[in-house]
């Protein structure tokens, strides 16, 4: 008996592989899961089956077991109303929660977009950074150390320059304000004077007025510091579990499935699309920040730059819009230094035109024809990803120059793996087969 029960047994098993030249030892271990985990199922289906009659229940439904003459009637019937009914009330409830969190996620959706855009932008680094420990939770919090403090620097500086220019907006309305009850001498000569004067300062419009603008900016600092941090904790989350969550999709829709052929696709835009912008937002600052010190430096007084390096932050921002790049600062800029040429002496207008061709050719031209090309290797259109920028920004606001590329992207691969398909009456197959020139191929088994 324990000879037959091991012959039984092995049937069960899948066949050892052996990859050729032509296969490699991965494609052969992906081939073996494969078989594995298709035994498995029919194990399943045997062990749960009550009855030898025409139909069989199993965990997948009720399905015919080859009696009928429609081939159709042998497939599984899986879904919400033509289910099992015990099945009904879980689907409810998993309809109830998507439900709560899709309001729950609307609420934030500027938060979350702008967490996805770091996350696919710092991606490629906290890959890179992989390859020197294994520790996921380490490799996240050193990719947001040296991907934030850039960044906060930058918000810093830009808050510190406000600042400076809000005090000397505030100082002269204090004063203003209280020039009218305030006597010093009075003050140190009589301590009376001083309740008087609060009564007075309570009642005096313009002190409420620099009060509660104080209290707004108090509050949307604090709500922004909010943002920033559900931002960080995002990315870090989405960067320590992301291959956790790519490996349990995988398994579940297996990867020769459409499927994951289009989520892969998307994955791979999404990645090649922000880490170029990313990159060509670095570039682009650093460069300005060289080019504008530097011409104020050579330049005279009298034409220079009123703080340089903030407008090549800006610059460097402005550059995240294909096309429109810079010229939303550095254009105005040129303006503003030809007007104090003209107003000057004419001869000085030569430092402007100085100015702007160096910024078209550095910080414009070459940028957006050669160097975020080649970063990005993608072959989306350019006048698409315009179009997603613009459009995406009228549309839904600030957050939509990020949710733009997103919905682009989710439209380009769906026309290139699933319209087509549909159309012509399915199945969906995970080979593109329309717009094949455009965005990213799936990563499918067997493919180099």
């Amino acid at each position: 008996m324990e000879p037959t029960s091991r012959s039984a047994t092995s049937e069960h098993l899948p066949p050892r592989c052996s990859p050729s030249r032509e296969q490699s030892l991965k494609q052969c271990a992906q081939q073996q899961r494969r078989t594995t985990r298709t035994d498995r199922q029919r194990e399943l289906i045997s062990k749960d089956r009550h009855s030898s009659g025409s139909q069989t229940t199993t965990r997948y439904g009720t399905i015919n077991n080859g009696t009928s003459s429609s081939p159709t009637e042998a497939i599984p019937v899986n879904g919400f109303l033509n289910g099992d009914p015990s099945l009904r009330p879980w689907w409810a409830l998993v309809i109830v929660l998507t439900l709560i969190l899709i309001v729950i996620a609307h609420a934030f959706i500027g938060t979350i977009v702008f967490g996805i855009f770091f996350y696919y932008a710092m991606r490629p680094i906290n890959r890179r950074i992989r390859r020197f420990t294994n520790a996921r939770r380490l490799a996240a919090i050193t990719t947001l150390f040296l991907v934030f403090i850039p960044i906060l620097a930058f918000l810093t500086y830009t808050f510190l320059i406000g600042l400076e220019g809000l005090n000397m907006v505030l100082t002269d309305q204090v004063r203003q304000a209280i020039t009218p009850y305030v006597d010093v001498s009075r003050l140190l000569e009589d301590p009376q004077t001083v309740l008087s004067l609060t009564d007075q300062l309570r009642q005096s419009r313009p002190l409420q007025g620099i009060l509660s603008t104080s209290i707004e900016v108090v509050l949307a600092i604090s709500n922004a510091l909010i943002h920033l941090a559900m931002i960080l904790a995002i990315v870090y989350y989405l960067l320590r579990d992301g291959a956790r969550i790519e490996a349990w999709f995988r398994e579940e829709v297996g990867t020769d499935s459409a499927a994951y052929a289009y989520a892969s696709a998307v994955d791979t835009d999404l990645e090649s699309v922000y880490f170029a912008n990313v990159i060509a937002i670095v570039m682009i600052t650093l460069g300005s920040i060289v080019w504008y010190n530097l011409y104020n430096a050579v330049a005279p007084s009298a034409v220079t730059i009123p703080v340089p390096t903030l407008l090549a932050l800006l610059t460097g921002i402005a550059s995240i819009i294909p096309i429109v790049v810079g010229k939303l600062i550095y254009v105005p800029i040129t303006a503003y230094l030809l007007i104090l040429a003209g107003q000057t002496n004419e001869t000085l207008l030569v430092y402007p035109a100085l100015f702007v061709a160096v910024a078209f050719l550095f910080l414009d031209f070459l940028p957006q024809t050669f160097i975020q090309p080649y970063i990005a290797g993608r072959k989306i259109h350019v006048g698409l990803m315009i179009f997603a920028y613009v459009f995406g920004g009228l549309f839904f606001g600030w957050y939509g120059l990020f949710l733009g590329p997103i919905i682009l992207v989710f439209s380009l691969q769906a026309i290139r793996l699933v319209v087509t398909d549909l159309f012509r009456g399915g199945p969906v197959t995970p080979r593109p087969t329309a717009a094949r020139d455009l965005g990213s191929d799936p990563a499918l088994d067997g493919d180099e």
